[in-house]
């Protein structure tokens, strides 16, 4: 049996969850197999998860799991789990679930996966590494695998499948050595891991009262907004935009980086995205060495005309 784990947002599904669930049912069709969600708490129709391979759903009911807790949350998983492989999708709560697994099943690891595997007898399959700057393949013949897709790798694609759902109700002890102080949920906007089209900005917008050309660009596009770290650490924007080494790894099909002059650090974030466009008024910038495309210029007067002529383009007034 082939499990995943799905995440959700005030009980939605992410997106994802049909990447990952499509993941596995390829691993599924190639074994043999099927394929077992496990979700807490979620709100949405199972029928989503069915849509793309999903042939039954575990969904967990309990009031204590409303705070993300992962020690928690990895017992909950790991005492419904009777298989030899278990995927999850590669963000901050996955990969805070997944080691816990690791250690009570002694399995094999393998994060930020990019491919279908190469051969399953042993496991074969490649891995970005070096934060996205290269491509390793890993093989195991471990009999139990904990394996972690890289976001936005293989897409999700429809497989319709007859599904059956079971809800779970527990009333799981809270662990008192784990205490969530504070959530911070942004509801209304896209999140930045999973978008396949993102609008960055850093200090070269001078002030979070010019962010609004930001968004106005994001909006436009449909694309979430994010942001350098030395913008978070000032609270011009939240940390849940924060894309870099310390803050979120995003791969969508198109990043603009609009005032950032690509550190190191920032670059490790957003390397795995397909294009990369700068808008930057210094030429020396350090992020046009590793753009796909770069305007120099003034991004006061460029960022506002582009998304004019965005909207001209769709016919938005």
């Amino acid at each position: 049996m082939i499990y995943v784990y799905i995440e959700n947002s005030q009980g939605k599904f992410k997106k994802v969850s049909y990447e990952v669930i499509s993941y596995a049912k390829n691993l599924a069709d190639s074994l043999g197999d099927s394929v077992t969600a496990i979700t807490i708490n979620a709100e949405d129709s199972s029928e989503l998860l069915f849509t793309y391979g999903a042939s039954k759903v575990l969904n967990v009911k309990d009031e204590s799991l409303k705070s993300f807790n992962p020690r928690t949350y990895a017992s909950v998983i790991s005492n419904l789990i009777d298989g030899n492989y278990i995927l999850f999708s590669h963000t901050n709560e996955s990969v805070s679930i997944a080691p816990y697994i690791v250690k009570e099943k002694s399995a094999a690891y393998i994060t930020q996966t990019i491919s279908a595997p190469l051969s399953t007898s042993p496991f074969r399959v490649k891995r970005s590494v070096f934060s996205g700057k290269g491509i390793a393949v890993v093989e195991t013949d471990q009999s139990t695998i904990v394996l972690t897709l890289s976001v936005n790798s293989v897409g999700a694609k429809e497989s319709p499948v007859s599904g059956i759902e079971e809800k779970i109700v527990l009333n799981t002890p809270i662990d008192s050595n784990y205490i969530v102080k504070n959530e911070e949920v942004s509801s209304d906007k896209l999140d930045v891991k999973e978008a396949e089209l993102v609008v960055g900005a850093g200090r070269g917008m001078k002030g979070p009262e010019n962010w609004g050309i930001i968004e106005d660009l994001a909006k436009v596009l449909g694309a979430a907004t994010a942001c350098s770290k030395p913008v978070a650490d000032l609270g011009w924007r939240p940390h849940s935009e924060h894309v870099g080494q310390t803050g979120k790894i995003i791969s969508p099909k198109l990043y603009i980086a609009i005032g950032i002059s690509g550190a190191i650090q920032h670059l490790a974030g957003v390397t795995k995205s397909k294009t990369i466009v700068v808008i930057n008024n210094d030429p020396q910038s350090p992020f046009y060495k590793s753009a796909n495309y770069g305007v120099v210029g003034d991004l006061f007067e460029i960022v506002p005309e582009l998304t004019k002529k965005l909207k001209d383009f769709k016919g938005l007034h």
